[in-house]
């Protein structure tokens, strides 16, 4: 196997033990599998650490549930922070095992603690994955647990991460109605 093979192959090890099934499947083993697919449709030739990421994003992420923080903004903002450097510290170990080395472990490090967000093209295609990948496998069902009332603000948010070429696309990709489309199209 080659060493992305062997990440990938470990991420997903690492994933299978999530306790949440959805279908039948470990949640965490298809969130990774789903960010790939996003991955390959969107950025075709992305480098090894950008796949490995991607793949990694929520690695293990059950074993830091959300509601051991307190349930306000500062105590989701500390446990998405603690998250992001438990995942990046995760993969990076991955990485070593499969044969990579210090560049390429710094790389996803800084793309899954999100170290320069809107300033480094590699760090904004994951962020664009991941709400590609939100849209099209869980906006739905997410959609249908918040009240209407919060909706627009969350597709603002949502939006606002993305690169302007992701939300022209996403504009293209999934239909919406035009109070959530306003969001994609502002700069």
């Amino acid at each position: 196997m080659t060493p992305l093979e062997t990440a990938f192959a470990a991420i997903d090890k690492a994933n299978a033990h999530d306790p949440t099934l959805e279908h039948g499947h470990p949640a965490a083993l298809l969130y990774g599998q789903r960010m790939t697919e996003e991955q390959v449709r969107l950025v075709p030739d992305a480098s090894e650490p950008l796949q490995i990421a991607c793949r990694g994003q929520h690695i293990e992420r059950w074993k830091l549930p959300r509601h051991d923080y307190p349930m306000d903004r500062a105590g989701y903002l500390h446990w998405r922070t603690e998250q992001g450097r438990r995942h990046a510290d995760r993969v990076g170990g991955i990485m070593e095992e499969a044969g990579y080395h210090g560049d390429d472990i710094d790389r996803v490090r800084k793309m899954l603690t999100k170290q320069g967000i809107k300033r480094d093209p590699e760090v904004q295609a994951l962020e664009d994955v991941i709400c590609f990948t939100f849209i099209r496998w869980y906006l739905g069902d997410f959609m249908a647990e918040q009240p209407d009332d919060k909706m627009p603000r969350i597709i603002e948010k949502t939006a606002a991460k993305m690169s302007p070429e992701g939300r022209a696309r996403a504009l293209q990709e999934f239909p919406m109605p035009d109070h959530f489309a306003q969001y994609f199209r502002a700069e």
